[in-house]
């Protein structure tokens, strides 16, 4: 068949090519062959059928992705700025500002008054890195990060900020990062999807999140993240009816594969045939999800490293303790988001409570990971869509003040999976407002997991509508100074 294309040059994209290929079995087969959605000719078509996925040897062969959903404040965490304590209410001088973009929440204030952080930081680790006191457990795990400080984004808002980092894009109806990873690379376990998704709910201010961050977009349904729950299924509908024994359900889907096979030959419509991979993905995962989920048999001290917490469903620990339950049992990309980080007022409170919340699940997850010999081999990602303004919005005092949202500049940090350990990359100016040293942007991130992944990001692409899309669009550039 291959053969066939080659010699006729035929113009099929993406779908009818893997359709007549017959390779309706799942996001495995996909892994094996990265084919262009257009095939210009036979040198392209011989080339992209030479050409598989991964692209070249990879880093990482797992993502969790500890979403801070909300926007934690860079000054509070990583980015220590005395400068700030020294000023305590001083103007935000304007050679610093240099009339950027504010938000409607801040732009009416007559004043923007600096204000560091409420909490000590101290320096830790052979890197002597800074982290706030309200991560003493991250600080034990310093050596294991690479702690990014000048990252930057073009969104000042939440939603589209948000959308930005998951998709690549500000706007809605574009594969998440993490269907672009099914899409390519699949799921190492046919028993489960590549794509999971866990949501939990801090003591802060929280911002919303959409089924839209976890869409498969215009890539086929199958690619789509897989939300769990905290409830007793921790799949929606993935049980059987009730009344209906598993033969029975079988048999039922047996016959729905006919019909929809029918279905198929006559209007050759692949997402027949990923509805179909759907349904026989949910069977499988009936066997699967209840044992992931049972916690029961993990050890006491590992109840121990998570915390007490992690008993409890729908918890930041206890999904971090079923992020890497998933992820060892060959999830591709595990997502969760931690809502709470939106700080605009009473920010020290705030971020006490959204600390202990995430401080010793993130660092048990990096340390669990690593004595399991795991950690080399699965990329970890903390962090927010943005960052936090200098200044102070609304009334100040040094025990009470809010932040703004700042797309200038912000920190994240990563683990294991490829990149450099015990690391601080990028500098801010000594108000924590400007990028001074080594900027990454939000696609040069995008571009740089995706190459831990053994993905060329200009590569992996998907045509629809008539272009050519990418996680990263048209832009991004690895930062190789983060690979090890």
């Amino acid at each position: 068949m291959e053969k066939e294309i080659l010699e006729n040059g035929l113009n099929h994209n993406r779908r009818k090519f893997l359709s007549r290929l017959s390779l309706g079995i799942g996001s495995a087969a996909l892994g094996s062959l990265l084919i262009p959605d257009l095939f210009t000719g036979k040198k392209e078509a011989e080339d992209s059928l030479m050409r598989a996925l991964p692209h070249f040897a990879p880093k990482a062969k797992r993502i969790i992705y500890l979403f801070q959903n909300g926007a934690p404040s860079q000054l509070e965490t990583f980015d220590y700025k005395p400068l700030l304590q020294k000023n305590f209410g001083e103007e935000l001088p304007e050679s610093i500002r240099m009339g950027q973009r504010l938000t409607g929440m801040t732009a009416g204030q007559k004043s923007f008054p600096l204000v560091g952080s409420y909490f000590e930081f101290n320096q830790y680790g052979q890197s002597r890195a800074w982290i706030s006191s309200l991560f003493p457990h991250l600080a034990s795990v310093v050596d294991d990060l690479c702690i990014v400080k000048s990252m930057h984004t073009e969104a000042i808002n939440h939603d589209p900020a948000l959308t930005f980092f998951q998709t690549g894009a500000q706007v809605g109806n574009r594969p998440s990062m993490g269907s672009w990873l099914s899409y390519g690379l699949g799921s190492e376990n046919e028993n489960l999807p590549a794509f999971c998704v866990l949501l939990s709910r801090g003591k802060g201010n929280g911002q919303g999140v959409y089924s839209k961050l976890w869409s498969n977009g215009f890539l086929d349904a199958k690619h789509q993240g897989v939300q769990f729950s905290n409830s007793e299924d921790p799949v929606l509908y993935l049980s059987d009816p009730h009344g209906m024994s598993r033969d029975q359900r079988r048999k039922m889907l047996d016959q729905i594969a006919a019909m929809n096979d029918l279905s198929y030959q006559e209007f050759n419509d692949p997402q027949i045939t990923a509805k179909v991979q759907q349904y026989e993905m949910a069977f499988r995962m009936q066997t699967a999800v209840p044992e992931i989920t049972d916690v029961t048999k993990e050890s006491d001290s590992i109840i121990k490293l998570y915390g007490p917490d992690c008993l409890v469903p729908g918890t930041y620990a206890a999904n971090c303790l079923l992020a890497r339950k998933l992820s060892e049992n060959g999830v591709r990309f595990v997502q969760l988001y931690h809502q709470g980080w939106d700080a605009h007022d009473n920010l020290p409170n705030q971020m006490i409570g959204q600390a202990k919340d995430v401080d010793q699940a993130s660092a048990a997850l990096i340390t669990d990971l690593k004595q399991r010999g795991l950690l080399d081999e699965t990329l970890v990602i903390w962090g927010g869509e943005f960052g936090r303004t200098n200044y102070c919005q609304g009334k100040i005092a040094p025990e009470n003040y809010g932040r703004d949202h700042h797309p200038r500049a912000f920190s994240i940090f990563m683990a294991g999976g490829g990149v450099k350990s015990g690391i601080v990359y990028g500098e801010t100016d000594d108000f924590g407002y400007n990028i001074v040293e080594n900027p990454v942007h939000v696609h040069d991130f995008q571009a740089t997991v995706l190459h831990l992944m053994g993905i060329d990001h200009e590569k992996l692409t998907y045509k629809h509508l008539g272009r050519r899309y990418r996680l990263t669009d048209v832009h991004g550039n690895v930062v190789k100074d983060l690979i090890a």
